[in-house]
């Protein structure tokens, strides 16, 4: 292996995405994604079963075509890395797995990535080295996290992150409210556009005093996010309307749901950067996509002295490229392969950056 610039070979499939990517070192040479996201649109919602069933058919397809795409064969490759975990259970298991399967079968190392760091990884494939004194947020359907990352390779803390419902998850609960079908993110994003966000103001979760406390005396849940009360706000919403019978604002709700969202986020991130010497932070996660988060983080970012960093949003969704990312860092920091015998871990701390 060529520790300058190892040829890594990522597989994710933590949710409804099955994902292959190839990198060489910091630069990317194929990013294969098969969804299964059509399948779940008549649940509302991610089926964890469904999402399995659906890695196991789409593995060898996506295998074939990022190594197509890349213009290598298996036998080329230096090292494999797979997310471990956090994730669905049997979908991390699918791809679990398959790695263990390939990495056996070719002989080459095994590494057992962290899917939350690797979020943060893949900024070294858009835009080179990462900075210093970085944090990351990442919001998405699963997870909505502050991140700081002393370290990519070995030294990540978490900083807050939902004790509930991710953002995402509400978008898309909020959007079978609102009748706007699913994934609910781009949905709302969209209808938003058209409605008043002042129309109607929905609770900031976990943003009283007793909450969040001081810089000096920090409330329990000071960095910490919770929108199953928002949801539940725009549910009782909708009711009265109905109720009246009245018609339902619908871009007005959305509108006004979603600045609930990013208000909280945003206002909560920024906070925790200033606080913890924070002056770099990247976005991640499918629910960067979103055009009014970008656009008020951008500019409290702004405000704040703080320098933001968005990946491309096919690098900010779930993706093989992104653990073949960090995979890489690792294997140039001379990390140690995981082996054959780690488990998965549906709950993996950002903490164990590698098993």
């Amino acid at each position: 292996m060529t520790s300058s610039t190892p040829l890594i070979l990522g597989i994710e499939s933590s949710c409804d995405e099955t994902g292959i990517g190839i990198v060489r070192g910091d630069e990317l040479l194929a990013n294969a994604v098969s969804s299964s996201m059509d399948e779940h649109v008549r649940f509302g919602g991610v089926i964890p079963e469904i999402a399995s069933r659906a890695h196991l058919e789409a593995f060898i397809p996506t295998l074939e075509q990022a190594l197509e795409t890349a213009g290598v064969t298996l036998a080329e490759i230096d090292a494999i890395a797979v997310t471990s975990g956090p994730g669905l259970s049997g979908a991390l298991m699918v791809g679990v797995s398959a790695a263990k399967a390939l990495a056996l079968a070719t002989g080459k190392p095994l590494y057992a990535i962290n899917h939350l760091v690797a979020h943060v990884g893949v900024g070294v494939l858009d835009g080179g080295k990462l900075p210093e004194n970085l944090g990351a947020l990442l919001v998405s359907g699963g997870h909505t996290e502050i991140l700081k990352v002393d370290s990519l390779t070995d030294s990540v803390t978490l900083l807050g992150s939902t004790i509930d419902d991710a953002a995402g998850e509400a978008y898309d609960k909020v959007a079978r409210l609102l009748g706007l079908g699913y994934p609910g993110g781009p949905a709302i994003d969209a209808m938003a556009k058209t409605g008043d966000a002042k129309a109607i103001r929905f609770p900031r979760g976990l943003s009283l005093p007793k909450f969040v406390g001081t810089a000096e005396e920090p409330g329990k849940h000071r960095n910490d996010f919770s929108f199953s009360g928002l949801k539940t706000a725009v549910a009782r919403c909708v009711e009265q309307y109905e109720a009246r019978g009245e018609e339902v604002p619908v871009a007005d709700i959305a509108a006004s749901f979603q600045e609930a969202v990013v208000d909280v986020i945003t206002s909560k991130a920024v906070r925790a950067c200033k606080e913890n010497g924070i002056t770099n932070l990247m976005l991640g996660g499918g629910v960067a996509a979103n055009s009014r988060l970008r656009e008020l983080l951008a500019a409290r970012c702004t405000s704040a002295g703080i320098s933001l960093r968005v990946p491309t949003v096919s690098l900010c969704t779930d993706n093989g490229a992104m653990v073949a990312a960090l995979g890489a860092q690792i294997v140039m920091a001379g990390g140690s392969p995981s082996g054959l015998s780690f488990a998965t871990d549906s709950g993996q701390p950002v903490s164990l950056i590698c098993l």
